[in-house]
């Protein structure tokens, strides 16, 4: 059978779907609720301790099994939007959201926040790739779907900017479950708006949802992850390996098992396509060089500087801004030169800007640090909305759901690989320092442990302490950024030799038909 591939304005171009901007607002509304809720916990942390007393393991699974559970659920619940409708399972995804909100708000107990938290996880897992999903549906123009996914893109820059000025806020003012209280809002407008105005879509032709396979990823993530993430914190041990093994080897039953399934949670056959994987390796490499440098940032401003936590929170905001910005007319700059220019540019400036952090010390200036920041934040939103528009692009509109999960499934793993990777860096070079006389073991332990404990010396020993502590950690940040920078850089130079030939017009006609080109012919036999 010969099959003939037209350029996308002979067919879904010309269809222009009424309320689609309207709907796109709705869609957002998910992407903030999810992006704040990221970003407020760190702040809550502190009064939650105080609030719970946890023991050390307690916080970190409260910290964490929201990461764990979403990364072993995002190609499940994409999966399943594309077989149940994208609607129904942002909506009810939103509304749990919303609910187990209110049950994270008033935990009482450590082990109740814990499992508040792996809910929360498994709520949150519908609504990112269904988002992405529903606009790859309502937008079948590819410019107007590259405005949406910069819009998008940008909404998510700047939820990840308000959250901690909001929970700033909200916790110099309430107690710390407000930060969780106010996804609710957010929620009953999403609801309520989106009933109205999204339209359904799902794949015609789905197949069962495989339990097997939905087991297989859960464990294969979790297990990679918390062995990423506990080798970061604690060192390899014999429980960190085995976990990492069995998620390993729960990876390659998942994928051999996609290979053999008529009708698989996710196909991998398009990992094929270069574009579609250039870009899934493009997103994992970015948040991989940057998420542990963010995370470690956000220290820098507060315990070495001393900044609140709400002005640091504003200081980090030209990265949100430059974002945003970068992410409304990344599609437009992408036509006007090459997807390959724009993303493989755009990881070259974070690379470069982190490369400039490497001489960050104690008393560096904020115009340094805010420039740096501000050309992060518009690398990344060149780089992120073109990968997101590649993505969606390279797979016909059936398997939107699957494929917008892998690309949040690959920011997960990248920001654990990041945290871990550069995290101990930082803390390696950082424990290595030497105090004065009497400084506490726990002070080597992280830079707020070295805080707590000279706040219980005396003047002179705290001083020191304090000078050591938070030299080494500069070292250490110092670094980290250097790597962060090569990965960058390294990032930049794949994407340029993966997307070659990528155009975002590219559109594909059908299930199964995947192209670089915007026409191209294929025969195949039947």
């Amino acid at each position: 059978m010969t099959s003939t591939l037209q350029p996308a304005t002979t067919t879904e171009a010309v269809t222009k779907r009424p309320g689609r901007w309207l709907a796109l607002s709705v869609l957002v509304l998910a992407v903030l609720l999810v992006a704040v809720d990221a970003t407020v916990l760190g702040l809550a942390t502190p009064y939650i301790s105080e609030d719970l007393k946890p023991s050390g393991t307690q916080l970190l699974w409260i910290g964490d099994v929201y990461s764990f559970v979403i990364a072993g659920l995002l190609v499940s619940m994409g999966s399943l939007g594309d077989r149940i409708g994208r609607k129904r399972i942002l909506l009810v995804g939103a509304t749990a959201f919303g609910a187990i909100s209110v049950l994270n708000a008033y935990a009482t107990t450590p082990e109740l926040m814990i499992v508040a938290r792996a809910l929360l996880g498994v709520a949150g897992a519908t609504l990112m790739p269904a988002t992405l999903a529903l606009i790859r549906n309502l937008f079948h123009d590819p410019r107007e779907r590259s405005l949406a996914i910069g819009i998008w893109g940008a909404t998510a820059s700047a939820g990840t900017a308000v959250g901690p000025i909001a929970g700033g806020f909200l916790l110099e003012h309430f107690w710390w479950g407000s930060v969780f209280l106010i996804n609710l809002p957010v929620m009953v407008v999403l609801v309520l708006v989106g009933i109205k105005l999204l339209p359904e879509s799902r794949d015609p032709s789905p197949g069962p949802w495989d339990m097997t396979s939905v087991a297989l990823s859960l464990v294969g993530m979790i297990g990679v992850v918390y062995a990423v993430k506990e080798a970061a914190a604690h060192g390899f041990t014999w429980a960190t390996l085995a976990a990492g093994l069995a998620g390993a080897a729960a990876l390659y039953g998942f994928v051999r098992r996609q290979l053999t399934l008529p009708s698989p949670l996710l196909d991998m056959r398009l990992f094929r396509h270069r574009g579609f994987s250039g870009a899934v390796l493009a997103d994992l490499l970015t948040i991989l060089g940057l998420s542990g440098l963010v995370f470690f940032l956000s220290q820098f401003l507060q315990l070495v500087q001393g900044r609140g936590p709400l002005e640091a929170g504003l200081a980090e905001l030209p990265a949100a801004i430059g974002a945003v910005v970068a992410g409304l007319i990344a599609g437009r700059v992408a036509r006007r030169y090459s997807v390959r220019a724009v993303v493989s540019g755009g990881l070259a400036a974070i690379g470069l800007a982190l490369a400039a952090l490497t001489v960050i010390d104690r008393s560096t200036g904020y115009p340094l640090l805010g420039a740096a920041l501000l050309v992060v934040g518009v690398g990344a939103g060149f780089s992120f909305t073109v990968t997101s528009d590649v993505i969606l692009s390279s797979v016909p509109k059936e398997q939107a759901g699957a494929a917008s999960a892998v690309s949040e499934t690959a920011y997960e793993l990248g920001a654990a690989l990041g945290i871990a990777v550069l995290g101990s860096i930082v803390t390696g070079v950082y424990r290595d320092f030497t105090g004065p006389a009497g400084t506490p073991a726990e002070a080597h332990e992280s830079l707020g442990g070295a805080v707590e404990a000279a706040a219980h010396l005396p003047a002179p020993t705290s001083e020191a302490l304090l000078d050591a502590a938070r030299q080494s950690f500069v070292d250490g940040l110092a670094l980290a950024s250097g790597v962060g920078a090569v990965v960058l850089l390294t990032a930049a130079v794949a994407a340029w030799f993966m997307l070659r030939d990528q155009r975002l017009d590219s559109l594909p006609q059908g299930r199964g038909e995947l192209r670089d080109q915007p026409q191209r012919t294929r025969s195949r036999r039947t």
